[in-house]
């Protein structure tokens, strides 16, 4: 039990030192690809939605801490992926010739919601079901 108890506890440490470089990197590569942008209300709104999923991720780490073992440590994991996911994205690694500037920063954002809306369901019924923790 003390050991399961320090392995997430680890995995947590880890998970959000990981969404805080992700964070950082993501802002780094959406203001790179934006640097000749002159609306600041658009940076300012495509900076509010590429830090959308980090910040959620904050706060699904909060609200998590009652969650069984298995529910933490696949939100911690699923943070890990995903914030590594993104910033390979951003970097352009998967770019093409046809990829437009901004089209990653709309849809990783995007994704990234949709993966954790689908991990807190899982989670959340696995939390109903399971009196473990």
């Amino acid at each position: 039990m003390a050991k399961k108890k320090a392995f997430i506890n680890i995995l947590r440490a880890l998970s959000l030192t990981i969404v805080i470089a992700g964070a950082v990197c993501s802002l780094y590569y959406m203001f790179n690809a934006g640097r000749n942008q002159k609306s600041i209300i658009l940076i300012i709104l495509f900076t509010g939605w590429v830090l959308s999923p980090f910040i959620s991720f904050f706060i699904a780490n909060k609200i998590f801490d009652r969650f069984i073992s298995f529910a933490r440590a696949l939100l911690y994991t699923l943070i890990i992926i995903i914030t590594i996911g993104s910033v390979v994205t951003y970097s352009g690694v998967f770019d093409t010739n046809q990829t437009k500037p901004a089209a990653k920063f709309l849809i990783v954002p995007l994704i990234s919601w949709v993966l954790l809306a689908i991990a807190i369901l899982i989670t959340r019924r696995f939390s109903r079901n399971s009196n473990v923790s």
